[in-house]
């Protein structure tokens, strides 16, 4: 059946509005209206940690988690509305309850895909103007390693990381500049275009104040993890949390990087992480 509607995209997309909310949600959607919109949102970046961000901020006694990780609405999910988007969160009633209980409380999510795309900025801008933005960025290098065995383990990736970074590069050297610019980043293959972390941001402090968004670095908060989510709470301005137990998900293992991919790749970035470091005014220890 979904093959047939797939011939009929505007039929398609409203059986997909009615199965997602009221099938796959049902109680959940038909109380949307009563339910809260996110207070702080996770945009980035892929591979970075994020979801062991969230879960750590989310054992906050004031925050409520929503139905899970990478809810993807302002994106690929957008099409089934905003009431579905609503039914993955708490009910207001529930917020008032701990708000009165504790003085706070806040909801929120993360999908880390968000921060590549001047469309899902503009969305949120749209419906949450005044949201709380938090930017996870990873040495670029670990991150391109970490997605490229994403790949392998996944049966998507069947070159060395070598011979998949230079396809990679060869392409962005040879794209013509009136090409969909999203592409570099959403295509197969992205490793190296993911970690041009400047131009993703800018798309954001274009659009939101400076008090909005929340820039910390993957190595600080596996280093650091308390002292990082308490500059996060400050943030989101709730009570400092002590986290007993920091989460971690999504680990993944693999052999070290060669030495001389890592050197060539700290040359690569040595520019970019540069214009990074200049547009949020401090340094990240990357040049390893």
């Amino acid at each position: 059946m979904k093959n047939w509607l797939k011939k009929y995209p505007k039929i398609h997309r409203v059986f997909q509005r009615f199965y997602y909310q009221f099938v796959k949600r049902h109680i959940f959607a038909i109380s949307g209206p009563l339910r809260s919109l996110p207070d702080f949102i996770i945009i980035g970046t892929a591979r970075s940690g994020t979801t062991s961000l969230y879960y750590n901020i989310c054992q906050h006694p004031c925050v409520f988690p929503a139905a899970y990780d990478e809810l993807g609405f302002f994106d690929s999910n957008f099409h089934l509305g905003l009431n579905w988007y609503r039914s993955l969160f708490p009910t207001l009633f529930s917020k008032w309850i701990v708000k009165h209980n504790k003085k706070f409380a806040i909801t929120g999510e993360d999908t880390p895909f968000y921060i590549w795309s001047p469309t899902v900025a503009k969305r949120i801008l749209k419906i949450l103007p005044n949201v709380k933005l938090i930017v996870l960025f990873r040495n670029p290098i670990d991150r391109a390693y970490s997605n490229y065995h994403l790949g392998v383990r996944a049966g998507s990736e069947n070159l060395s990381f070598e011979d998949a970074i230079q396809v990679e590069l060869n392409r962005l050297t040879n794209k013509i500049e009136s090409e969909n610019e999203l592409e570099k980043y959403t295509t197969p293959r992205s490793y190296i275009a993911k970690g041009l972390y400047a131009n993703q941001l800018k798309i954001w402090l274009e659009l939101f104040n400076n008090e909005q968004l929340f820039i910390i670095s993957t190595e600080d908060f596996e280093s650091k993890p308390q002292e990082t989510l308490d500059k996060i709470f400050d943030f989101l301005q709730i009570p400092k949390n002590h986290v007993v137990n920091p989460e971690k998900h999504k680990v993944a293992s693999y052999p070290k990087m060669k030495s001389e991919t890592r050197k060539f790749l700290v040359d690569f970035y040595k520019k970019p992480n540069a214009e990074l470091f200049s547009m949020i005014g401090r340094e990240f220890d990357w040049d390893k």
